[in-house]
């Protein structure tokens, strides 16, 4: 990175932490753009200074531990064409069905046919890749899954996709989790966060997992090498992260994260993990490296959409430090589908009327991500059609999880189900490329 790029980095740190002190005082935003027309200048100066250096995020950079979120009082988001998501997660437990070639274009084709627009498979899951990763193969993860033929099932699946116009977003479903006795965490232990207790764990859907420290710079740059490996080697339309893609609350008392703190703020971290200072730092902390990552995509592949599933708001941010509407807020991200998996119709519906849903709409296309289904517990097609309906009045868009229990996992029929989707999505909704 060349002197002219740091210099603007440098410039844009230093008004963001002004941005950080003005924003306690409640002025109106043009009343704080008149007392402030010298920074306004100078964020239209820094902003020249990164664009012109822009190939420069090509090389990994890492933000400076220091860094300060801008706060949304002062940037409003871009706002991007309102599109429809209609999608679905590939799951792990649908690589059965997609691991053959003959599989996978049926699945494809019948998506199609029942007018869905965009797919979700996972590339990232339990410590391991669903894909040749020679990131991963540096860390010492061997590569375990291929198609029944040897063929690479995502450049498959991309290509399959696109030949019936359906967007293709791999899906990094673990984020910062792993199992405790993957290779990752068993060769990388200085890569994992811990609680005040000294434990390691917590329980997940995904069992007992340990977590990769967000705030530490190897493990953003294997995380980030990795999202960049998909971005650059595959025609991807876009990359998501769910709700893994945080911290739980209790963690970030390892040395690292310790020292880190007490350099920046003079102080110990609260015993109390939910102390609002201690969670606003990791939550900021997690938001720049989020940025950063965003920078990193863009300059491989600008029109890449990049996407975050989160929890409902008040739950990812206060117990997991992922501060999605302030990723909105900032454009980091350019989709959001927020997972509401319940059968209360009436809770279900609170939860897609909350006011930052209501927001985040305005800005970037937003979907809710509905249960159709596991295999031990189905979901009937009547909780999903009122479910769709009840996102698609409101101008929402859906995305299922996941795949075979569209169907398969179900007390009714495959045609009945099938029959009920193409009621739900009559004619086909074109997606494109940002």
């Amino acid at each position: 990175m060349n002197q002219f790029h740091n210099q603007g980095l440098q410039v844009r740190a230093k008004l963001a932490d002004l941005f950080g002190k003005l924003s306690g005082r409640k002025f109106p935003l043009k009343q704080l753009l008149k007392r402030s027309f010298l920074l306004v200048f100078a964020i239209s100066f820094s902003t020249v200074l990164l664009l012109d250096n822009l190939q420069a995020f090509a090389q990994f950079p890492q933000l400076p531990s220091s860094a300060t979120i801008i706060q949304p009082e002062i940037l409003q988001p871009r706002q991007l064409p309102r599109q429809e998501i209609r999608g679905v997660w590939v799951s792990t437990n649908d690589f059965n069905v997609m691991k053959t070639r003959s599989g996978l274009k049926d699945a494809v084709n019948q998506l199609r046919r029942l007018n869905f627009n965009t797919i979700y498979p996972v590339v990232w899951n339990s410590g391991y890749t669903k894909f040749p990763s020679y990131t991963a193969k540096r860390a010492g993860i061997p590569f375990f899954f291929k198609g029944t033929d040897g063929q690479d099932v995502l450049a498959d699946l991309i290509s399959q996709s696109h030949r019936q116009g359906l967007l293709v977003l791999p899906w990094f479903e673990f984020g910062f989790m792993t199992p405790e006795t993957s290779e990752l965490a068993l060769n990388h232990p200085e890569w994992l966060t811990q609680k005040r207790d000294g434990s390691r764990t917590s329980n997940s859907a995904a069992g007992e997992v340990a977590w990769l420290n967000p705030f530490h710079p190897q493990v953003q740059q294997f995380i980030q090498n990795l999202v960049l490996e998909v971005v650059s080697r595959y025609d991807v339309d876009g990359i998501q992260f769910d709700d893994h893609m945080s911290l739980p609350r209790d963690f970030g008392y390892d040395k690292y994260t310790v020292a880190l703190y007490t350099q920046e703020t003079e102080n110990q971290p609260p015993s109390n993990s939910a102390d609002p200072e201690w969670v606003k730092w990791r939550a900021d902390k997690i938001t720049a490296f989020m940025a950063q990552l965003n920078q990193a995509v863009k300059a491989r592949k600008p029109y890449a959409i990049f996407s975050v599933s989160p929890n409902y708001y008040n739950h990812a941010y206060k117990l997991q430090l992922q501060d999605w509407l302030n990723w909105v807020r900032l454009s980091i991200v350019d989709e959001l589908v927020m997972q509401v998996y319940s059968n209360d119709f009436r809770r279900f519906s609170r939860k897609i009327d909350r006011p930052e849903i209501i927001e985040t709409k305005r800005y970037i296309p937003t979907g809710i991500g509905i249960m159709a289904g596991l295999r031990n517990r189905p979901v009937s097609i009547r909780q999903i059609k009122a479910q769709v309906r009840a996102a698609q009045r409101r101008g929402l868009g859906v995305t299922f999880f996941y795949y075979e229990s569209l169907w398969n996992y179900a007390q009714e029929s495959v045609e009945l189900r099938q029959a009920g989707f193409k009621a739900l999505f009559p004619r086909f909704a074109r997606r494109s490329r940002i």
